[in-house]
């Protein structure tokens, strides 16, 4: 009995922030709300492609439908390198919102869609470098 009145307390102390717990209320975001990529720095890797052109390009990769929403990137690229991506569709789900920074990043790092997923993101990552590869595709053809 001694110790059922401190484990009844400690339960209760541990319940009232779950019950208190309320989702946050964000409007969805819209298809055309975007996040801005990084810029890419002055020691940016060089490209593994050869730049025969300085001209620059947008291409828009597949949106790809995923258990959490549709993703669709769109990639600006220097010549043939990948100076920029953007997202175009993206799900609304807080892991989304902090793993697409980091997986643009990566993709500048990279220079191409070979990048590793972000935990607690798989399924948008996966998304992600999907519609990455399809518009890396797009310029390629």
């Amino acid at each position: 009995m001694k110790r059922a009145l401190p484990v009844l307390v400690l339960t209760v102390a541990g319940l009232i922030p779950v019950w208190r717990y309320a989702p946050s209320q964000e409007a969805p975001s819209s298809p055309d709300e975007t996040v801005a990529a990084p810029t890419p720095s002055a020691t940016a890797p060089p490209s593994p492609f050869p730049s025969s052109s300085s001209s620059s390009a947008v291409v828009a990769g597949s949106t790809v439908p995923t258990e959490k929403g549709d993703v669709q990137v769109e990639v600006t690229f220097e010549g043939e390198r990948i100076a920029s991506v953007r997202m175009l569709r993206q799900p609304d789900h807080p892991q989304t919102t902090n793993a697409v920074p980091v997986l643009i990043e990566e993709t500048l790092e990279a220079q191409s869609a070979d990048i590793d997923s972000v935990t607690g993101a798989t399924i948008t990552s996966e998304g992600y470098k999907e519609s990455l590869q399809a518009a890396l595709d797009a310029r390629r053809a």
